[in-house]
């Protein structure tokens, strides 16, 4: 019978040469079975890419215009297997120049899982004075992003309250709509989420295709209420600014197992 190295290895140990060949054997077993245990759970749950003290690069592989101020940055991982490793509710360091050369940072969250493998998305909303918005508005496939993370506070476990009222406004919606995917693609969680979500026109509504088909797909776990300033000819959303009668209509009534 040919042994394989681990077996030769684990033989070769001083311990090993005063043991029973039974107890060897058993011994080796048990190795052998820790080792597959190993090996499955780390096949099933990746190391992220991410680092908390250092910046790590990352290649803008799509950049799409979205609406007249914002775009949806597709990045690489490392391999197509790679994952991020960003916890729902965390979020991303980043790191750039402005228009004077000048290093900048600000936090994003970006609208992917764990579950996308090979990737992570960000969406930006890029102002015209805005110091990191004129990095990414340079941004050009093919350039580098340094990143580093994860960071915050905030930490979700499914199911942790039974529902969520979310009041959001223009790009405020991607630490949202990380949420809101994590608890409608887990069919593990039951948490029901209400969304207000304020904009100036139906252009600016950040990520609308995905919300809609969050609420269509999803009617009874996911609702969504659209408030524009400048709202067009037919609309049947809200109208101005968010209020009081919104909220107590769109979001549900509060109670201790409620989060606002």
């Amino acid at each position: 019978m040919t042994l394989s190295i681990p077996t030769l290895y684990f033989k070769s140990l001083p311990f090993a040469q005063n043991l029973e060949p039974e107890f060897l054997n058993g011994a080796i077993a048990l190795v052998a079975v820790g080792l597959t245990a190993a090996y499955i759970y780390y096949r099933k749950n990746p190391k992220g890419c991410l680092d908390p003290k250092n910046f790590k690069e990352f290649k803008l592989v799509k950049k799409t215009q979205i609406s007249p101020n914002a775009a949806r940055f597709k990045f690489a991982l490392p391999t197509p297997k790679s994952i991020l490793g960003l916890p729902v509710g965390k979020n991303i360091l980043v790191r750039g120049r402005d228009s004077q050369g000048e290093e900048v940072m600000r936090s994003y969250t970006p609208i992917t899982l764990d579950s996308d493998i090979g990737y992570f998305e960000l969406v930006v909303k890029m102002y015209p004075n805005g110091k990191m918005s004129h990095h990414f508005r340079q941004m050009k496939e093919g350039d580098n992003l340094a990143v580093k993370g994860p960071k915050g506070r905030f930490s979700y476990k499914p199911g942790q309250v039974r529902a969520l009222g979310m009041i959001a406004g223009g790009s405020g919606i991607t630490p949202m709509f990380q949420l809101i995917r994590a608890i409608v693609e887990n069919p593990k969680d039951k948490t029901k989420v209400y969304l207000i979500y304020a904009n100036v026109t139906v252009d600016d509504i950040l990520l609308k295709e995905e919300l809609d088909r969050f609420a269509n797909t999803f009617p009874h776990r996911f609702h969504v209420y659209n408030v524009l300033n400048k709202p067009p000819n037919e609309w049947n959303g809200g109208v101005g600014y968010i209020s009081k009668e919104m909220i107590e209509s769109h979001c549900p009534a509060p109670s201790p197992d409620i989060q606002v």
